[in-house]
């Protein structure tokens, strides 16, 4: 018996309106240090205007969510798109680098309000028990932009400028708020009791995923900030540059064999695999000297970052209630968004105090308090799928 597909209309224009938004964020992002150095920043002022994305991200990710469970989710993506083509068109009109922090902070607004809003509404398009499968194909539409974004827009701007390569971003922004203005389902909120609904900073069901996130994506943010460096300071020969590009492949080809299984296998069996695969791509990057051996830790992570980003995702809407989806969504966010910021710190803590060889034989240490966490909060997460 075939079952019916969850592709209606509404979700392919969500699904693409999100590539689109991504893509246009992941695109600016490489550009963004030596844009800020070209207007005349020093070089800690440009760090902080790549950083200050990251940093209004951890503030607002709880007042998006808030947001998304009170208001047409339609409207707040449509006024995140708007604020992101707003920033992006600033970018590439800019006279000087304080003006650059001021749109950096506009269009992260606009992507916090997105993220939340896009993941929430998709969410809300197909039936509960579906939801996992919805998950791992958003999740493979921002995989995509992640992937395609920095290396397209690596190859333009030295063609044609930082200013007008930026134009390109603006266009894929845009494109994202013409899309959502054909979906019919506006996302309306489930409770329309907003005097009683007080301001949350999470959703407490969702919590244990918001720790797990954090610790499976520690060591994935330290390796996309220091991965050159690493192997620059061991004087490994291995094409580092296509590390990230085998990992998105593997994990495209993952996410659609998998796709029916996200709503199915019970959590932990998720967990099992990605603790184990977390361990061995770990393994791999400390031992490794050629690119077999590279590309074996690429394929480790996208099994052990990839495919658990995906399977927390969707379990956090499952164990939260549905007047809280937005909340469920931005908590998850919110232990990303702390595993973005601290990864590359813990790595140069790591690098810095330690030799080198150290780097990821340290990172292992993660390995136990993932299990720990999940041991402390097993119940609640396996029965997210059961109890739908």
């Amino acid at each position: 018996m075939r079952k019916t597909s969850i592709y209606s209309r509404d979700v392919i224009l969500v699904m693409a309106a999100s590539f689109f938004f991504m893509f246009s964020t992941m695109f600016v992002t490489p550009l963004m240090n030596g844009y800020a150095r070209n207007l005349g920043a020093t070089a800690s002022f440009a760090g902080i205007i790549v950083g200050i994305m990251s940093v209004a991200s951890l503030f607002l990710r709880p007042v998006a969510g808030n947001l998304t469970d009170r208001y047409s989710k339609y409207g707040l993506s449509f006024l995140g798109g708007i604020l992101i083509v707003i920033g992006v068109v600033g970018y590439a009109v800019t006279p000087n680098s304080e003006l650059l922090l001021v749109f950096r902070l506009i269009n992260g607004v606009g992507y916090v309000l997105d993220t939340v809003c896009m993941t929430t509404w998709l969410a809300a398009l197909v039936p509960r028990q579906h939801v996992g499968e919805a998950m791992g194909f958003y999740g493979l539409m921002n995989a995509l932009a992640m992937a395609i974004g920095p290396a397209i827009s690596i190859n333009i701007y030295q063609t044609v400028g930082y200013r007008h390569s930026m134009f390109l971003s603006a266009l894929s922004a845009l494109l994202m708020v013409i899309m959502i203005q054909f979906v019919q389902q506006k996302g309306m909120p489930v409770s329309h009791e907003k005097k009683k609904m007080q301001f949350k900073v999470i959703q407490k069901d969702a919590f244990p995923v918001a720790i797990l996130i954090t610790l499976f994506a520690l060591p994935y943010f330290a390796t996309q900030a220091d991965i050159v460096t690493y192997v620059a300071q061991r004087r490994i020969d291995v094409a580092v540059g296509s590390f990230f590009l085998i990992y998105a492949v593997i994990l495209l080809v993952l996410r659609i064999i998998l796709k029916n299984l996200f709503d199915t296998v019970s959590f932990g069996w998720w967990l099992l695999a990605s603790t184990i695969a977390t361990a061995f791509y770990l393994l791999m990057l400390a031992i490794m000297h050629n690119n077999w051996q590279m590309a074996l830790g690429a394929a480790g992570m996208a099994v052990g970052y990839g495919i658990i980003y995906s399977v927390l995702q969707s379990t956090a809407l499952l164990l939260a209630p549905l007047s809280e989806q937005g909340l469920a969504s931005s908590t998850f966010y919110l232990g990303m968004d702390i595993a973005m910021s601290l990864g590359p710190i813990l790595g140069g803590v790591i690098d810095s105090t330690l030799p080198i060889r150290w780097y990821y034989p340290a990172m292992m240490g993660l390995v136990p308090i993932i299990i720990i966490v999940y041991v402390i909060y097993h119940r609640s997460l396996n029965g997210a799928i059961h109890n739908h």
